[in-house]
């Protein structure tokens, strides 16, 4: 019987507008991967680089596709974990809930000390380390206030995100068509002009995959953010129907004109970034300056993501009974509260390793989530193969579909595996493999010796 106590009579609320999921959805997939760690990419692949984005592009599109015919089913703010849970069992739920947490509390404190570089750069008298807490100490209180806040930031961090990008594209646009004022450029011939198209081999293109696909992680965002908002089916749909321009636009659009107007090879994009480079190739005054900016945006959007993705797997994980009874508390704004706090601590604490410790324990905590993000695709397409077939089985209509399914579930399976084989023999990415495949480890061992607990699959 249901006591007057009961945790669940509390839940999350629709704080959420349409307009601010639709910006979320956008934002999952814009980093400082994009204006930063592009340039790392197409060092390694060249112009060729292109295709490394496309095959990328191709498998989130699917994955998204998956995720979003299960969150329309079931919208959750458990999300993949939650599906795992029932598709394949509760320590697969715990498994990747829990990996999911780890990742997104490590990438808080990255963006946080990336963002206070960024600031300290300009303002040396205040120490970098002061900078990352107060960023820290500013979105973890609007987080704790409710999830409307969330929402109004990241609104604004993704329109100024969007609007940066845009602007970007047609700067460039001119510029390849010869109409750009500033500077004596046009044409494509960047594209082969530097060795080829693909200089270093169609090797370095699958390299190239293992460096881009981290920068498409969030797009999975949307389907938790949504539990929180009004007809969280209709914003999963649209979102995951979107996904594919997104990617053509932002990521395809930008990195093409990229590579097509400063060389692959030049010194100046792994020095100061792919965006900045491009900018100074077309005297674009105030160039660091403009992409200083709109990458302290960029960052601040992802630790803000970031602590709002964590604390609600948290709180998912403590609803399923698979974490400390007290993180699915509630407080009467709708905010898991205890999450939100114990995720910002998680957080706090990689900052203070990383400053005390520099360059040492904080990075052997990162390295080990160089492969999760491809555990947690795998694990969405392993639970949509079970789940379709169980609902094919019991006659239950779907509202989104996978495409050929079974086949196209079953070609994002063996592509991961393969991709994770890859990286385990691969020099430049075994330790990092092996890394995750510890910690992966250590919480299935954690997941398979607990007592079969009595909590529901569901969340509040």
């Amino acid at each position: 019987m249901a006591s007057p106590n009961n945790k669940k009579q509390r839940s999350l609320q629709h704080g959420l507008t349409s307009r601010q999921v639709s910006m979320i959805s956008i934002a999952g997939i814009i980093g400082a991967g994009l204006f930063i760690g592009s340039s790392n990419a197409i060092a390694t692949a060249g112009p060729a680089i292109l295709i490394s984005y496309a095959m990328t592009g191709l498998l989130v599109l699917l994955v998204m596709r998956m995720l979003g015919e299960m969150a329309i089913a079931n919208p959750n703010s458990g999300s993949f974990s939650t599906y795992a849970s029932q598709a394949i069992g509760p320590w697969a739920g715990f498994t990747i809930g829990w990996l999911y947490w780890w990742f997104w509390v490590l990438i808080i404190p990255v963006e946080a000390i990336a963002g206070a570089d960024i600031l300290h750069a300009y303002f040396p008298g205040v120490p970098s380390w002061l900078f990352a807490f107060m960023i820290m100490l500013v979105l973890s209180g609007t987080n704790l206030i409710s999830v409307k806040n969330f929402g109004a930031f990241e609104y604004w961090f993704a329109l100024i995100k969007v609007v940066a990008i845009v602007a970007f594209i047609v700067v460039c646009t001119l510029a390849v068509t010869g109409f750009w004022p500033l500077a004596d450029v046009s044409g494509v011939s960047r594209l082969w002009d530097t060795g080829g198209f693909m200089p270093n081999g169609f090797g370095t293109v699958l390299g190239g995959v293992l460096i881009t696909i981290f920068s498409f992680f969030g797009a999975e965002i949307v389907t938790i953010a949504a539990d929180e908002t009004a007809n969280p089916k209709d914003k999963i749909r649209r979102a995951t129907n979107l996904v594919v321009y997104r990617i053509a636009i932002f990521y395809l659009a930008s990195i093409f004109l990229v590579v097509s107007l400063v060389a692959w090879n030049d010194p100046g994009l792994k020095a100061v970034g792919s965006f900045q480079r491009v900018l100074e190739v077309l005297n674009v005054p105030g160039a660091k300056l403009l992409v200083d900016m709109v990458v302290l945006v960029a960052v601040t959007s992802c630790m803000n993501s970031g602590l709002y993705t964590a604390s609600r797997m948290l709180y998912s994980l403590g609803a399923r009974g698979q974490a400390l009874p007290i993180t699915r508390r509630i407080a009467g704004s709708g905010v898991p509260t205890v999450a939100v706090i114990l995720s910002t601590l998680a957080g706090f604490a990689g900052c203070l390793v990383n400053y005390v410790f520099p360059g040492k324990v904080f990075g052997f905590l990162l390295s080990t989530t160089g492969a999760i993000a491809l555990l947690v695709y795998l694990v969405i397409a392993v639970s949509q193969l079970r789940m379709r077939a169980r609902a094919e089985r019991e006659g239950r209509l779907l509202e989104l579909k996978m495409w050929l399914f079974p086949w196209l579930t079953w070609l994002v399976i063996a592509t991961i595996v393969l991709v994770l084989g890859y990286m385990l023999f691969s020099d430049a990415y075994r330790y990092e493999t092996l890394m995750t495949a510890g910690v992966t480890t250590f919480i299935l061992v954690v997941a398979l010796a607990r007592r079969p607990g009595k909590a529901s699959l569901q969340t509040a």
